[in-house]
């Protein structure tokens, strides 16, 4: 199934799940505009948890654990920007339509913290996006160049790299270098993830079901 064929196909589900709506027979509870703003916040917080829930604690891993490290660095080089613009538009989106919904000067203490929450989740991304993640890319593939200088990196793993670092000082502190930097990467993905944990709570409270 083609990618256009996918995405006409979500786009069906979602015009049936509009036309046996509440509001479609006949409900007048809800406006119109604040029914939309709500789906468009439901979808693009929904789709930015979900991928990061995804490529942080799983594809990652798997990734990781099964792929050549040199190959398993170019696809993540590939993949992590296109991860991080998905996860900016749909937190922009979520911080747009929370705030419209939820103005600042009437909103509740509790409002005013979960609009904090996803000004947070946007923030780190943009951080990972525009910052780190350019540079944990191109730290990869100075190292990927000394590395294959050493005749490494087609293992799966970390264990050649860290027995030549013990005789290469120049590949030790290309791995120290590309670990920090990979950790502040990493610390801004989960604290962004984490922002979008705990709006999630408060949705959850939301529910009636």
């Amino acid at each position: 199934m083609g990618w256009l064929t996918r995405f006409l196909a979500a786009v069906a589900f979602l015009a049936i799940g509009v036309i046996f709506s509440p509001e479609t027979f006949g409900s007048k509870s809800v406006s119109q505009l604040s029914t939309y703003l709500k789906l468009a916040h439901l979808l693009s917080f929904s789709t930015a948890f979900g991928a990061a829930l995804w490529v942080t604690f799983i594809g990652g891993i798997i990734m990781f654990k099964n792929l050549p490290r040199h190959q398993f660095g170019n696809l993540q080089s590939k993949m992590f920007p296109a991860y991080f613009w998905l996860v900016g538009v749909c937190c922009a989106t979520s911080v747009g339509s929370f705030g419209y919904l939820h103005p600042w000067k009437s909103a509740s203490t509790a409002e005013k913290y979960q609009l904090g929450f996803l000004l947070s989740s946007l923030a780190f991304n943009l951080a990972n996006l525009f910052v780190f993640t350019p540079m944990t890319i191109e730290m990869m593939r100075q190292r990927h160049k000394v590395e294959r200088e050493e005749n490494i990196g087609t293992e799966v793993g970390w264990s050649k790299n860290q027995e030549a670092a013990k005789t290469n000082p120049k590949l030790a502190a290309m791995n120290k270098k590309f670990g920090m930097i990979h950790g502040f990467s990493s610390l801004a993905n989960i604290m962004s993830f984490g922002g979008l944990a705990m709006h999630s709570w408060y949705l959850a409270g939301k529910l009636n079901l």
